[in-house]
């Protein structure tokens, strides 16, 4: 009988062989030597590893597929400018196992579903675009022309533009990014969802609202002169490892560094660099020198906190707060005064969840120090408070005047190679009418002004019937969603899915009534286009633009590039009534980057600037106290506490990625820094948690969320005791997306809260 769906889906409920140990206090080092040099001898040649490492994050080389983080603008290490996860991304998409038309031929799509999301990653690289038919088993193969037919036909079959959605990965380069959004608005939609919408959508419309730019204000130099960096819901040593270098840095120079997450994590407490022998042999680098153990969504009154607490030291003894900076360069303070003054100290303290002795150690460095970086991730965007979040930490750096002086600012640390840069070249579902009237002027079409679908809004289009084609480029999508079976569903519901990857993933299994599967060029892949070689580039966290250009050959004829793709579809699509030369940016990709440069500003010169052996940086208002807001000053804001009570029996969960993971895929099963190996279908809970439900460790158990009356659930999970605090756990994701309701997320930004979910664990 065929798999539904939602069974498809769905990870395999099967446990392996869990083993938990005691988590480390410190990281890296030969460990993360021996798991990245492992991953790279199994998965790939051993010739292309070594001319990956040589090259990967190295300028006029490639850039890791990775995570954003900046390369250092001046020297970078000739040992290896990567971190462990680096090379496993590599690992990954270099693959040497190949699957083509045979593969699919001998495995339906049902049996490829029941494979764990690992075991679907390791199968292999795809190396020929593959075709679904309507009621088929399984997956056959179809030539590019075909193919791109084949998506033109539904497209232009649809009654509206609107009734197709084009999803976008963070891995995508500007190149493709701008083009692919080129063709959506000149096919007559906005819809234009991206991974942003999930991750740092929050910080973006929090940091734009106040401080005129919706990226952060900091560059890696800023990080090495701080006094006190701030590190807030995020996990530097998994998401983004080679951030505790510049951490170390931080330390040497003498800054502090204040860790606030509601799990300890290895990464910051000791920080081993491997290429520095003398700290492999002497154990490394102290990195917090303050953990603050906050429980989950704590942080609008831990902020709060803060800020009551700096308030009474101003008003007792002056200069506490920076008068110059506020008077001159910001909008709002007497009434952020005013409504702060309302909420009171030893509630918002509790609310926090931090104990007083650790709240004081954390407020002295703030209170003693200027030159302040707030850095975040997902810990405080995923939330429906998330815009609070990042407004109210930004009025901490107000106060200070730590905004736009060296040392000091925001630091939102983006997860996908080039999803900032993504939004900057115009992959925007909303994008601001300043960009469309330049598309206008530069092509001669009038794009959409409608404001499209988001992620969230996307899924729910595609459920009610709204959105009849979905396009992935990039990315897995079904995996990276929450609410798992109602997105599966609306899949389900579509005429047509496209997915465009270099490995299989989950989303390829989860499909319309027809689907196409297109492989395309890795990151360290050559892309050969009639013009030569090309050169491609991106975007990093902290706003430098570089360049990107693979080593290796393609491990297949039949790939093409992301660029190749969308002109291929643009003009398979458009034909004679698009007023672009589709092909010729294929065959020449300095011709986007010349459009680009016309298009979206920061960019004149492109080609050139490009050249620039460490790249260059885009304008950054905040940087620079020009603050591009509605008032033209920095604004204060008044944000409430989160106003919400568990029920008896409730636990709040929050979805976290384990050691060997990045995003979605999968490296392996063990998550090295917590201590716990060879599984995935666990929970981290509180021992006092755990004795209140008579739940041994290792306990086999259920989990159920419930959200205005809808219940969801996830089985089959084993329990994890855990430096936690009192009513929260954690889980991994995307095991538990399926408890994450597709109704709860940040205001203003949409982003999911899967970081703050309400469930009930019980045994089986």
């Amino acid at each position: 009988m065929s798999k539904s769906p939602i069974e498809k889906a769905l990870t395999p409920e099967k446990f392996e062989n869990l083993k938990t140990k005691t988590p480390p206090t410190n990281s890296v080092g030969f460990g993360a030597l021996k798991a990245s040099l492992g991953h790279a001898n199994k998965y790939m040649k051993p010739l292309d590893a070594l001319k990956v490492s040589l090259k990967m994050n190295q300028k006029g080389g490639f850039d890791c597929p990775g995570c954003a983080w900046p390369d250092p603008d001046d020297d970078r290490s000739a040992i290896g400018e990567y971190c462990e996860n680096g090379l496993k991304a590599m690992a990954e998409e270099m693959q040497n196992k190949l699957i083509n038309r045979e593969f699919f031929a001998q495995n339906a799509v049902d049996d490829l579903a029941s494979l764990s999301d690992f075991e679907i990653g390791k199968s292999g690289r795809l190396s020929e675009p593959m075709y679904l038919p309507k009621g088929a088993s399984h997956y056959q193969p179809i030539s590019w022309d075909d193919a791109f037919n084949k998506i033109a036909e539904h497209l232009n079959a649809l009654d509206n533009p609107d009734e197709a959605a084009f999803y976008t990965s963070g891995r995508t380069t500007n190149e493709a990014a701008f083009l692919y959004q080129l063709f959506v608005r000149e096919y007559g939609t906005s819809n234009l969802p991206d991974c942003s919408n999930m991750c740092h959508e929050a910080s973006g419309s929090a940091l734009s609202e106040t401080l005129g730019i919706g990226k952060g204000s900091v560059t890696l130099d800023d990080l090495y002169k701080a006094e006190v960096v701030m590190v807030i819901g995020q996990n530097p040593a998994t998401n983004h490892p080679r951030m505790l270098s510049a951490l170390e840095k931080t330390k040497k120079n003498g800054g502090k560094i204040i860790a606030v997450n509601p799990l300890p994590e290895a990464g910051l407490i000791k920080f081993t660099d491997p290429q520095n022998p003398i700290k492999m042999l002497t154990g490394g680098t102290k990195l917090s020198d303050v953990f603050v153990p906050i429980t989950i969504n704590g942080d609008v009154a831990f902020f709060k906190a803060l800020l009551l607490k700096l308030l009474e030291k101003e008003e007792a003894q002056g200069g506490v707060f920076d008068k110059a900076f506020i008077n001159e360069f910001t909008s709002g303070y007497n009434d952020f005064i005013s409504d702060l003054k309302t909420y009171n100290f030893e509630t918002c303290l509790e609310a926090s969840g931090v104990t007083f002795e650790t709240f004081n150690e954390a407020f002295d460095l703030i209170l003693n120090n200027d030159k302040i970086i707030i850095c975040w991730a997902m810990g405080l965007t995923q939330h429906e408070n998330a815009v609070d979040n990042i407004r109210e930490l930004v009025n901490l750096l107000l106060l200070k005047g730590s905004i736009g002086i060296e040392g000091a600012g925001t630091c939102p640390v983006r997860g996908h190679s080039n999803v900032q840069g993504d939004r900057t070249v115009g992959i925007w579902e909303a994008a601001p009418q300043a960009f469309l009237d330049k598309i206008e002027d530069k092509y001669g079409f009038k794009p959409s002004v409608k404001h499209g679908y988001s992620v969230i809004e996307s899924i729910k289009a595609m459920y009610e019937g709204k959105v009849k084609v979905f396009f992935g480029m990039g990315g897995n999508f079904i995996s990276a969603v929450p609410d798992t079976k109602y997105s599966a569903q609306a899949l389900a519901n579509c005429n047509l899915t496209v997915h465009v990857s270099t490995k299989l993933n989950r989303s390829h299994l989860v499909t319309g009534q027809e689907a196409l599967i297109f492989p395309c060029l890795g990151r360290a892949e050559k892309d050969y286009q009639k013009s030569g070689v090309q050169t491609q580039s991106v975007e990093n966290s902290m706003g430098v633009v570089s360049s990107t250009k693979g080593i290796l050959e393609p491990c297949s004829d039949d790939l093409l590039s992301e660029v190749a793709v969308v002109c291929g579809i643009a003009h398979a699509t458009l034909k004679d009534r698009s007023k672009i030369n589709w092909l010729a940016y294929k065959d020449d990709y300095n011709l986007v980057r010349d459009d680009i440069a016309e298009v979206v500003s920061g960019f004149e010169d492109y080609n050139k600037k490009l050249k620039q052996p460490s790249g260059f940086y885009l304008p950054n208002g905040a940087r620079v106290r020009s603050f591009k807001t509605k008032t033209g000053k920095a604004n204060f804001t008044s944000n409430k506490l989160p106003n919400w009570k568990l029920k008896d029996g409730e636990l709040i969960m929050m979805t976290i990625r384990s050691h060997d993971q990045f995003n979605t895929t999968i490296y392996g099963l063990n998550d090295r820094y917590r201590g716990v190996f060879n599984e995935r279908r666990i929970v981290f809970m509180n021992r006092d948690d755990m004795k209140l439900r008579s739940f041994d460790e290792h306990q086999v158990v259920n989990i159920k969320s419930e959200y205005n009356g809808v219940i969801r659930e996830a089985n089959q999970f084993k329990v994890v005791g855990y430096d936690i605090p009192k009513n929260c756990c954690a889980t991994y994701f995307p095991e538990t997306n399926v408890l994450v309701p597709l109704d709860s997320f940040a205001h203003t930004a949409k982003t999911p809260a899967s970081k703050s979910v309400r469930v009930t664990i019980t045994k089986v």
